[in-house]
Protein backbone atom coordinates (compact mmCIF):
# COMPACT_ATOMS: atom_id res chain seq x y z
CA UNK A 1 0.00 0.00 0.00
CA UNK A 2 1.43 3.31 -1.12
CA UNK A 3 1.10 6.40 1.05
CA UNK A 4 1.62 8.83 -1.86
CA UNK A 5 0.23 8.11 -5.28
CA UNK A 6 1.45 9.57 -8.59
CA UNK A 7 -0.72 12.70 -8.24
CA UNK A 8 0.66 13.67 -4.79
CA UNK A 9 -2.35 12.48 -2.83
CA UNK A 10 -2.05 10.79 0.54
CA UNK A 11 -3.88 7.44 0.51
CA UNK A 12 -5.40 8.55 -2.77
CA UNK A 13 -7.78 10.98 -1.09
CA UNK A 14 -5.95 13.99 0.45
CA UNK A 15 -3.60 16.44 -1.19
CA UNK A 16 -0.42 17.48 0.65
CA UNK A 17 -1.67 21.09 0.51
CA UNK A 18 -4.97 20.04 2.14
CA UNK A 19 -3.04 18.32 4.93
CA UNK A 20 -0.81 21.39 5.45
CA UNK A 21 -3.85 23.70 5.64
CA UNK A 22 -5.54 21.39 8.17
CA UNK A 23 -2.40 21.34 10.36
CA UNK A 24 -2.16 25.17 10.30
CA UNK A 25 -5.85 25.51 11.26
CA UNK A 26 -5.40 22.98 14.07
CA UNK A 27 -2.35 24.85 15.42
CA UNK A 28 -4.24 28.15 15.37
CA UNK A 29 -7.15 26.64 17.31
CA UNK A 30 -4.78 25.08 19.86
CA UNK A 31 -2.95 28.39 20.21
CA UNK A 32 -6.15 30.33 20.83
CA UNK A 33 -7.72 27.96 23.36
CA UNK A 34 -4.72 26.49 25.18
CA UNK A 35 -2.52 29.60 25.24
CA UNK A 36 -4.94 32.56 25.29
CA UNK A 37 -2.35 34.95 26.75
CA UNK A 38 -3.01 37.53 29.41
CA UNK A 39 -6.27 39.35 29.80
CA UNK A 40 -6.19 43.11 29.78
CA UNK A 41 -3.48 45.39 28.48
CA UNK A 42 0.23 45.17 29.09
CA UNK A 43 0.07 48.35 31.13
CA UNK A 44 -1.86 46.49 33.85
CA UNK A 45 0.56 43.66 34.52
CA UNK A 46 2.46 44.04 37.78
CA UNK A 47 1.83 47.77 38.01
CA UNK A 48 1.13 49.22 41.48
CA UNK A 49 -2.17 50.99 42.08
CA UNK A 50 -2.21 54.10 44.26
CA UNK A 51 -4.80 56.74 45.13
CA UNK A 52 -4.59 59.90 43.05
CA UNK A 53 -6.22 63.30 43.24
CA UNK A 54 -6.88 65.24 40.07
CA UNK A 55 -7.81 68.92 39.90
CA UNK A 56 -9.81 69.89 36.84
CA UNK A 57 -10.84 73.37 35.77
CA UNK A 58 -14.15 74.11 34.11
CA UNK A 59 -14.19 77.40 32.18
CA UNK A 60 -17.28 79.15 30.88
CA UNK A 61 -19.83 76.46 31.77
CA UNK A 62 -23.19 77.76 30.59
CA UNK A 63 -25.57 77.06 33.43
CA UNK A 64 -28.54 78.89 34.94
CA UNK A 65 -28.10 77.73 38.56
CA UNK A 66 -24.44 76.87 39.26
CA UNK A 67 -25.17 76.47 42.98
CA UNK A 68 -27.50 73.54 42.20
CA UNK A 69 -24.73 71.74 40.30
CA UNK A 70 -22.23 72.41 43.07
CA UNK A 71 -24.72 71.13 45.66
CA UNK A 72 -25.30 68.03 43.51
CA UNK A 73 -21.54 67.32 43.46
CA UNK A 74 -21.29 67.84 47.22
CA UNK A 75 -24.21 65.55 48.09
CA UNK A 76 -23.62 62.68 45.63
CA UNK A 77 -19.80 62.87 45.90
CA UNK A 78 -19.47 60.79 42.69
CA UNK A 79 -19.30 61.52 38.99
CA UNK A 80 -18.59 59.56 35.83
CA UNK A 81 -15.59 60.58 33.77
CA UNK A 82 -14.70 60.04 30.15
CA UNK A 83 -11.04 60.34 29.16
CA UNK A 84 -10.32 60.83 25.44
CA UNK A 85 -13.77 59.51 24.48
CA UNK A 86 -13.19 56.34 26.55
CA UNK A 87 -15.60 55.92 29.48
CA UNK A 88 -13.65 55.23 32.67
CA UNK A 89 -16.38 54.93 35.29
CA UNK A 90 -17.09 56.62 38.59
CA UNK A 91 -14.66 58.63 40.65
CA UNK A 92 -15.11 60.47 43.94
CA UNK A 93 -15.65 64.23 44.03
CA UNK A 94 -13.55 65.57 46.92
CA UNK A 95 -14.31 69.26 46.52
CA UNK A 96 -15.90 71.82 44.24
CA UNK A 97 -15.00 75.47 44.29
CA UNK A 98 -16.61 78.15 42.17
CA UNK A 99 -14.11 80.66 40.84
CA UNK A 100 -15.06 84.32 40.89
CA UNK A 101 -15.80 85.86 37.50
CA UNK A 102 -13.62 88.87 36.84
CA UNK A 103 -13.22 91.45 34.11
CA UNK A 104 -10.10 93.34 33.16
CA UNK A 105 -10.51 97.06 33.90
CA UNK A 106 -7.95 99.60 32.62
CA UNK A 107 -6.77 102.07 35.24
CA UNK A 108 -5.99 105.79 34.72
CA UNK A 109 -2.25 105.15 35.13
CA UNK A 110 -2.22 102.65 32.22
CA UNK A 111 -2.22 99.45 34.29
CA UNK A 112 -5.06 96.95 34.43
CA UNK A 113 -6.88 95.33 37.34
CA UNK A 114 -9.00 92.22 37.53
CA UNK A 115 -12.24 93.26 39.27
CA UNK A 116 -15.38 91.23 40.00
CA UNK A 117 -17.72 90.99 37.03
CA UNK A 118 -20.67 93.33 37.71
CA UNK A 119 -23.05 91.49 35.35
CA UNK A 120 -25.72 89.57 37.25
CA UNK A 121 -27.09 87.26 34.54
CA UNK A 122 -24.00 86.05 32.74
CA UNK A 123 -24.96 82.32 32.91
CA UNK A 124 -21.28 81.41 32.76
CA UNK A 125 -19.44 79.72 35.60
CA UNK A 126 -15.84 78.72 36.24
CA UNK A 127 -15.05 75.95 38.75
CA UNK A 128 -12.20 73.87 40.10
CA UNK A 129 -13.23 70.31 40.92
CA UNK A 130 -10.99 67.86 42.80
CA UNK A 131 -11.56 64.23 41.82
CA UNK A 132 -10.13 61.18 43.61
CA UNK A 133 -9.65 57.63 42.44
CA UNK A 134 -7.17 54.80 42.12
CA UNK A 135 -4.72 54.83 39.24
CA UNK A 136 -1.97 52.54 38.07
CA UNK A 137 1.41 54.16 38.50
CA UNK A 138 3.65 53.51 35.49
CA UNK A 139 7.02 54.93 34.48
CA UNK A 140 5.13 57.51 32.39
CA UNK A 141 2.84 58.59 35.23
CA UNK A 142 -0.60 57.59 36.51
CA UNK A 143 -2.99 55.70 34.23
CA UNK A 144 -6.77 55.66 34.70
CA UNK A 145 -8.41 52.93 32.67
CA UNK A 146 -6.11 52.79 29.67
CA UNK A 147 -5.48 56.55 29.48
CA UNK A 148 -2.54 58.47 30.86
CA UNK A 149 -3.51 61.17 33.29
CA UNK A 150 -1.46 64.32 32.74
CA UNK A 151 -1.87 68.07 33.02
CA UNK A 152 -3.71 69.37 29.96
CA UNK A 153 -5.70 66.20 29.24
CA UNK A 154 -9.39 66.95 28.62
CA UNK A 155 -11.83 65.11 30.91
CA UNK A 156 -15.55 64.88 30.32
CA UNK A 157 -17.71 64.83 33.46
CA UNK A 158 -21.07 63.16 33.14
CA UNK A 159 -23.97 62.69 35.51
CA UNK A 160 -27.73 62.32 35.46
CA UNK A 161 -28.40 65.90 34.34
CA UNK A 162 -25.02 67.24 33.21
CA UNK A 163 -22.28 66.53 30.71
CA UNK A 164 -19.43 68.99 30.25
CA UNK A 165 -15.73 69.19 29.48
CA UNK A 166 -12.92 70.15 31.81
CA UNK A 167 -9.14 70.19 31.69
CA UNK A 168 -6.69 68.56 34.12
CA UNK A 169 -4.60 71.22 35.87
CA UNK A 170 -2.95 69.11 38.60
CA UNK A 171 -2.34 65.42 39.35
CA UNK A 172 -1.23 64.31 42.82
CA UNK A 173 -0.22 60.75 43.71
CA UNK A 174 -1.10 59.92 47.31
CA UNK A 175 0.70 57.33 49.44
Amino acid sequence: MKILDSQGRIFGKFSILDLGAAIVILLVIVGIFLFPGTSGSLAQIGVPTKPVEVDVVVRGLSIRQPQDLIKDFQTKKKTNIIIRNQPYGQVDVKSVRELPRTVIVPQPDGTVKALPDPRKDSFSTDMIITLAGKAQITNNGPVLGNSKLKVGIPLELEGFDYNFNSTVIDVRIKN
